[in-house]
């Protein structure tokens, strides 16, 4: 499946994190990438860097294959796919989608 935009793509991505739980382990994933990035920023460590996919990829899988039963669509669009991430994170801050 081929998309034009991201604007696009969110639909479909929204589709394949249906589960409450997969999102949830999505947002707690998102909030560990931030955490740390903002660890590295003020630290300077690179080996907390060294975190982010376990962190980022560890919960988002955890949530496709246990919980939605999917594979990730991040093998075939990883870029919408972190796009995506940051934005059902902000989705879900903003009341826009329900994980809690």
């Amino acid at each position: 499946m081929e998309f034009k935009s991201f604007k696009d793509f969110y639909p479909y991505y929204m589709r394949q994190h249906a589960n409450m739980t997969s999102r949830q382990l999505h947002f707690v994933g998102t909030c560990g990438v931030i955490s740390l990035l903002l660890l590295f920023f003020f630290t300077g460590n690179l080996m907390v860097l060294g975190l982010l996919p376990l962190i980022s990829y560890g919960f988002a899988w955890t949530g496709h294959f246990l919980f939605e039963k999917n594979t990730p669509i991040a093998f075939k669009h990883p870029v919408y796919t972190l796009l995506g991430d940051f934005r059902m994170f902000w989705d879900i801050l903003t009341g826009k989608v329900k994980a809690f």
